[in-house]
């Protein structure tokens, strides 16, 4: 097992890294930027490094001041969490050349995943369905002529993009190549990488991705799916499991399909695929994270499987203490991130001083947060707050469990908005009570608003 782990993050993702490592035994060292300086996981950790200044560019994302900050502390582990540098495949070799083990796949694995075109390349070869669309990035031209065979709409995605980033859907010929163009240059100014391509945009699908662990020695399992099919601009805002209202064999067989891509990628560690599930139930591959996810608290509370600890023991190459059998999902869970964001101006960020927090409490709710009442929201990085997760046996009981707890939160200051009444408006909505509820749901509630 490792000496000591340093965690490369912040936030509430920093913390859950800490205690499982407290869990482990193992101590830790968390870096922070001067914003953070009096974070909670500064407070929890063992040692704690100053990196840099509050922009993420000087600090969280300054792959430099990480590694001199792990030769310093004498941390033979790096966890990346999620954003920053989780999925820098530069990072990932800048660690293996100071013999220091990044908790994740390995660098080679990153960057083929990570590029969207050759991830697709490569599930096509493993035999995962794809949507109709360009394998390698096309001429403006070429990608018009493809678009107007596949059919309108379609929607531009940048090769390198993430988190929601970096796409437009496009929904006639006559703007296509304004579009596209405009796509790469959004993809060249997030990304530094203005390669794009297309595929097929599905209306009315729903958003569902498997989460697998896959240890050093060939062996991989999936741990059920999630649905995250309640998003804003591409990001999720609720996330469940399992998948209501799906047939339990088109389920399993997108476990299946998981499990396959990930063993022919070579990867290892937890990492999450991501699917499109069309209304006549074919399932689509779109891309996979080769990190933690925000999201896998949902998997924890179903499966009991602590993800982060499983991470931890195969990165310091313990095989898999688990079949594919010993996995049994039980209930339901479901996870509503709490965001400083204002709704009623389109989901701006709303940083400022949080005066009062209050948690929900009660049987089988969960929240990770590193919130305090005088925390200061700072407007340097996202806008996420807390998670609020909770479980029941079934999901109507869930549902109300987290309408329950959401009336509970109490989170106010002079200038914060948060998103936990338009999270009720969601839950509470027919659609999604009913599970006919598609990824157009947040944009059919803002216009009714």
């Amino acid at each position: 097992m490792f000496k000591k782990i340093l965690i490369a993050n912040r936030g509430e993702i920093a913390l859950r890294i800490a205690r499982a490592c407290q869990e482990l035994g193992i101590p830790t060292v968390a870096v922070h930027s001067t914003r953070d300086r009096d974070s909670a996981v500064v407070r929890v950790a063992d040692q704690a490094v100053q990196i840099g200044p509050a922009p993420p560019t000087r600090s969280y994302l300054n792959a430099a001041a990480v590694l001199q900050a792990a030769e310093q502390s004498g941390a033979d582990a790096i966890h990346p969490g999620y954003g920053f540098l989780s999925e820098s495949p530069d990072f990932a070799d800048a660690c293996e050349s100071l013999g220091v083990t990044l908790i994740g796949p390995p660098a080679s694995v990153m960057a083929e995943l990570g590029d969207k075109t050759s991830a697709r390349a490569l599930m096509t070869r493993a035999g995962l369905p794809l949507l109709p669309g360009s394998v390698h990035p096309l001429s403006p031209e070429a990608a018009e002529e493809l678009a107007a065979t596949i059919g309108f709409p379609v929607i531009v995605k940048a090769a390198a993009g993430g988190g929601g980033r970096g796409m437009q859907v496009v929904h006639d010929r006559d703007s296509f190549l304004d579009e596209y163009r405009r796509t790469q240059a959004t993809a060249q100014m997030l990304f530094g990488d203005g390669r794009v391509y297309v595929e097929k945009y599905l209306r009315d699908a729903r958003h569902v991705e498997i989460q697998v662990l896959c240890d050093r020695y060939g062996r991989a399992v999936h741990l059920g799916e999630r649905d995250c099919t309640v998003q804003r601009r591409h990001q999720k805002l609720v996330e469940e499991t399992p998948a209501p209202e799906l047939p339990v064999d088109l389920t399993e067989r997108m476990g299946r399909s998981a499990v396959d891509g990930a063993l022919a990628a070579g990867y290892v560690g937890a990492g999450t695929f991501e699917f499109l599930v069309d209304p006549d139930g074919s399932y689509y591959f779109m891309e996979v994270n080769c990190r933690i996810q925000v999201e896998h608290p949902v998997t924890e509370m179903v499966t009991g499987i602590d993800l982060v600890r499983e991470q931890i023991k195969i990165a310091a190459g313990e095989p898999l203490a688990f079949t594919q059998d010993d996995v049994r999902p039980r209930g339901v869970a479901i996870e509503c991130r709490i965001n400083a964001e204002d709704p009623a101006r389109d989901f701006a960020p709303a940083p400022g001083l949080v005066t009062e927090f209050v948690p929900p409490g009660g049987p089988f709710v969960r929240v990770d947060s590193h919130v305090h009442a005088g925390y200061e929201v700072p407007p340097n990085y996202d806008s996420l707050l807390a998670k609020l997760v909770v479980w029941a046996p079934r999901r109507d009981e869930a549902i109300a469990r987290m309408l329950r707890s959401l009336a509970e939160f109490r989170i106010s200051g002079p200038r914060v908005h948060t998103t936990v009444d338009f999270l009720r408006q969601v839950l509470d909505d027919p659609r999604f009570r009913t599970a006919t509820h598609t990824t157009a749901l947040v944009d059919q509630l803002m216009d009714r608003r």
